[in-house]
This record gives C-alpha cells, sequence and structure tokens, in this order.
C-alpha cells in the first residue's frame, strides 16, 4: 500500500534543525512513487500592518520582502535533508493564525499527512493559550504526525491506541482506520506493530450504593468483553496475539506505559476533533497522552470527519 505521497511539513522557524523533515523524507523514500514534499511556514508581524507611515502598497512590498527571505532561508535548511529522489517546493505565507494557515494550505493542496515537530506544553499555556499542535490534533482532516525524536532506530516497534471495549459504531469504525495504519507504518519502517487497549477501572464505591454488587465478576466480564473484541480485530488483519495487550486503567496512563516498555517510535492514536468548551474541560486523549510520551505521535481523524475549517462547508 502507497501512502503518504504528498507530505505537507511545518517548518520549525527557531532552528536549523528541520527534524519534521527528515521524517518526511523517511517516509517518503519508503514510498514505490515520487512524493511531493512541501516546507511550509506561516508569518506574521504585527508592527507591518501598524505602520501608518506606509502606504498600503508600501506594507505589502515589505511583506513580500519578509516573505522571499524566508523562503530563501527554507530552502538553505532543507539542502541537508533533501535529495532528487523527491519533488520539493517551499511555500511562506504572511497570516496571523498559523494553524489555521496550515490547514487551509492542507485542504488547498490535498495532502496526504501532515508532519510537525513539537515540544512539550506547559499547563497554565495549554489551558490559556490553546497550542498550535491542539488545534491541528482537532481540526486537520489528515493524519498528524507530531515528531519528537530525532531518529527512528532501525527495526522499531510502532504501537496503536485502540479502543476495544466500545459498542459504538464511530470507535469500530476508527480502530479499524487506526489498525490499518499501523500496518502501513510498520511495513513501511520494517517495524513490528501492537495493538494496545485499555478499559476503565470500577469504582470500589460502588459496593457502597450497591452492596449486592459484585465487583470481581463485572470487573472480569469487562476485560474479557475487550479482550474478545481485541481477538476479532487482531484476527482480521492477521496480527499475533502476542502484539496485543489489553490492560486496566485510564489510556492516558496505559498509552505512555506500554510506549515506553515496549520502546516504539511511534503512537498511533485517534482524536474526535472535539472543540469549543468541551476541550477545554474535557479534552482529548491524544493531547492528554501528547506530554506523557517521548516518541511520535500519529493522530487520526475518524471516517467521515469534517472540519470545521474546511472551505467547502457553509458558513
Amino acid at each position: 500500500m502507497s501512502i503518504y505521497n504528498n507530505i505537507l511539513v511545518i517548518a520549525n522557524v527557531n532552528h536549523d534543525e528541520q527534524p519534521a523533515l527528515a521524517r518526511a523524507m523517511l517516509l517518503a523514500k519508503k514510498s514505490k512513487d515520487i512524493s511531493h514534499i512541501t516546507l511550509f511556514l506561516s508569518i506574521y508581524d504585527f508592527s507591518y500592518d501598524m505602520t501608518s507611515m506606509l502606504s498600503a502598497d508600501e506594507r505589502e512590498a515589505m511583506r513580500r520582502g519578509v516573505i522571499h527571505q524566508r523562503e530563501t532561508w527554507l530552502k538553505n535548511v532543507a539542502k541537508p535533508y533533501i535529495d532528487d529522489t523527491v519533488d520539493f517546493t517551499v511555500k511562506v505565507v504572511w497570516y496571523n493564525r498559523p494553524y489555521e494557515a496550515i490547514i487551509a494550505e492542507v485542504f488547498s493542496g490535498q495532502y496526504d499527512i501532515l508532519i510537525k515537530a513539537t515540544r512539550k506544553h506547559d499547563f497554565l499555556e495549554s489551558v490559556i493559550f490553546t497550542p498550535t499542535d491542539w488545534h491541528l490534533m482537532r481540526k486537520c482532516p489528515v493524519p498528524v504526525l507530531l515528531v519528537k525524536n530525532a531518529e527512528w532506530e532501525k527495526q522499531s516497534n510502532v504501537m496503536a491506541s485502540v479502543h476495544v471495549g466500545s459498542e459504538n459504531e464511530i470507535h469500530h469504525s476508527l480502530n479499524v482506520k487506526l489498525t490499518e495504519q499501523l500496518l502501513s507504518i510498520a511495513d513501511y519502517l520494517d517495524a513490528t506493530p501492537y495493538l494496545v487497549s485499555s478499559y476503565p477501572v470500577t469504582p470500589s464505591n460502588i459496593t457502597l450504593e450497591l452492596p449486592e454488587f459484585d465487583i470481581t465478576a463485572y470487573r472480569d466480564a469487562v476485560r474479557a468483553h475487550c479482550l474478545t473484541s481485541m481477538k476479532e480485530l487482531r484476527q482480521s488483519f492477521g496480527i499475533d496475539d502476542e502484539q496485543t495487550i489489553v490492560e486496566e486503567g485510564l489510556p492516558e496512563d496505559i498509552i505512555p506505559k506500554q510506549a515506553k516498555q515496549l520502546n516504539v517510535a511511534m503512537v498511533i492514536i485517534g482524536t474526535t476533533g472535539r472543540t469549543g468548551l468541551s476541550s477545554i474541560f474535557i479534552g482529548n486523549t491524544a493531547e492528554h497522552v501528547i506530554d506523557k510520551i517521548d516518541c511520535d505521535v500519529l493522530a487520526i481523524k475518524p471516517e467521515g470527519y469534517i472540519s470545521p475549517l474546511d472551505p467547502n462547508q457553509s458558513s
């Protein structure tokens, strides 16, 4: 299966090192077809728009000059990464909201994947100023690969977090999509794929409200259901039992734990694209996980997901 032939890479404006571009080249070299990589940067300087002594044409000329400088810089920093096996372009736009500019480019360029280097977000920043990474995970219509490590080791492990205990059809279809991505990535990287799922801990205080409730029997039943569902999923894709894990606990705890134990190069996770107040107070599992693990994260949307920034949707 040939995927990721049209790759959008978000430039790291603060450093010459471009780990996201390195990752894009690794994926491109694994493709059977010639891949196209676009190195993208959104820039904005408020002072250029507030210079009242300049005319609109003069301000526009200044913006074009800054864009040209950045394009030249991007081409130079890309040289150590790019070779003639890929079709490579650089694009710089002037826009004051980077995530909106990025997603607009995703739609206009019909990309297969978005790749961006990431960093740990501190708590206050994450609550008050939603990071670009979070916006992309919630609203980008294509898979988002957030890069943390500079290199992938050969014969790495790759892990997908699935929700096998749910009866929700959206979760079922997302599990299939995540597993397909897992096997494709594993094939790309000659990696070993693992499926990991968690189920919630039964509250111990439930026996206070329902004395007749058999908490052990209930926990065993939940685990048995998850194990059966995991077996059905893995067998449908020909995955060995040794490559599946079902564990009790919250996904934001189990995913980082298993990622470390399995020494994975990438965690593939589904994200619902929750926005608004629910995203602030509840959040998505992907957002809770990303700062707890040291490997790359590939965030996948459910089938049929429609981005709130889709230009084809009526306002």
